[in-house]
């Protein structure tokens, strides 16, 4: 498996930046549960911490959220990439996939990017 990563905005450019040019959205840290066919088509993903985004600033924190879509949808509907200040790179010891098990590291890299079109889920159960 490939160490692969996006590269930062060559222009100044914050999360706080591409907040601002959102009407109504959902902003996700952290990586968390995930689902994707083998196909690497269908997916579907959570996160760690989720706040809602009105009216180009940060709201309230949101419980029980993901989001899920088709790979080159996702990918055709990035329309904002952050500067190097806001690269991050991540990775782990062991590749998750294959028979018999990999055990090679692998990381990824990503400015904050912003995404338009996502299909957003409400994972709660009516849990408090």
């Amino acid at each position: 498996m490939p160490n692969i990563s996006l590269a930062p905005n060559s222009r100044p450019c914050s999360c706080d930046d591409l907040i601002a040019g959102v009407e109504d959205g959902l902003y996700i840290l952290g990586a968390g549960s995930w689902s994707i066919d083998q196909q690497r088509d269908n997916f579907q993903f959570g996160g760690q911490m989720f706040f809602e985004i009105k009216n180009g600033a940060l709201g309230d924190m949101v419980q029980g959220a993901a989001y899920q879509g088709r790979t080159l949808d996702f990918w055709r509907g990035l329309d904002g990439l952050g500067d190097a200040s806001t690269y991050r790179l991540n990775g782990t010891f062991t590749c998750g996939k294959a028979e018999p098990m990999q055990l090679a590291p692998v990381s990824h890299g990503a400015p904050v990017a912003r995404f338009r079109g996502v299909q957003i889920l409400n994972t709660d159960r009516g849990g408090a």
